[in-house]
């Protein structure tokens, strides 16, 4: 099932995505916390502004290093332990909003990745229980001012940039990872392509790691890691990251104002 946070004649809404039809059938509450029970409305796709799938109430965790060959490109070895690190949840933004260049970096890069989207509260999860925490999945773009990550020596402020997380286009309940591919264009140029299957740590395992060290929380978004290939973003580029049966999460950049 696809899920889609969206907003209409000034409204802000979720809805079921019926892919047949091209619309969206419009729920009376977020079904994270409400279920999926319709208004008995429906409103057009084309006719809808898509908007992120989810504003983290607490936090965006994310995966270093958790594709071999983009730690290799990194200069170092996937670490034996999901490396993580958090993202506000100021930085999120959603399908078509721009990324905004911070003034303070002159290389700012793409990394696309599939987010995990919390359902529950989750501490101390067992690995083989952690698909009962996980409410759905999307497509994410971890941007990175990589001369800052580079001089402060930790990644915070690199990471934390506000819209450095676009988030979207939708959140799929069920996603196939042994089938499943992650690709990142730029100017409908192929920068990134991998496999959902070669995440060194999965998805389980990174859920129940997670929660032994902080509670997550319902709304709470997982950034998985990101493939080989990440490369610099410029004023006036459009980045797409497509994963399969997630779609594609396009956003234009542009230079701070």
């Amino acid at each position: 099932m696809k899920i889609a946070r969206f907003s209409h004649d000034d409204t802000i809404a979720f809805g079921i995505v019926d892919e047949e039809e091209h619309e969206l059938v419009v729920l009376k509450a977020d079904p994270m916390f409400a279920g999926y029970e319709p208004t008995g409305e429906r409103v057009k796709l084309a006719e809808a502004k898509l908007l992120a799938p989810v504003i983290p109430r607490s936090k965006v965790v994310a995966v270093g290093k958790n594709y071999r060959e983009h730690a290799a490109e990194m200069g170092g070895e996937a670490p034996a332990e999901p490396l993580l690190f958090l993202k506000p949840n100021t930085s999120v933004v959603g399908p078509g909003d721009a990324i905004v260049l911070p003034r303070q970096s002159e290389r700012v890069v793409h990394e696309g990745e599939l987010a995990v989207i919390i359902g529950r509260i989750a501490k101390n999860v067992a690995e083989t229980d952690a698909a009962d925490y996980i409410f759905g999945y999307t497509i994410a773009n971890d941007v990175t001012a990589r001369d800052l990550q580079q001089r402060d020596g930790q990644w915070t402020r690199a990471k934390g940039f506000d819209s450095f997380c676009p988030l979207g286009p939708v959140i799929d309940t069920d996603v196939d990872f042994e089938a499943g591919t992650i690709e990142t264009s730029v100017n409908g140029e192929l920068r990134q392509q991998g496999s959902l299957a070669d995440l060194v740590h999965s998805v389980a395992a990174i859920v129940a790691y997670a929660s032994s060290v902080f509670t997550l929380l319902p709304g709470d978004v997982i950034l998985t890691g990101t493939p080989a290939g990440v490369g610099p973003i410029v004023d006036g580029d459009t980045v797409e990251v497509s994963v399969t049966g997630l779609g594609t999460l396009s956003n234009p950049v542009r230079s701070a104002s």
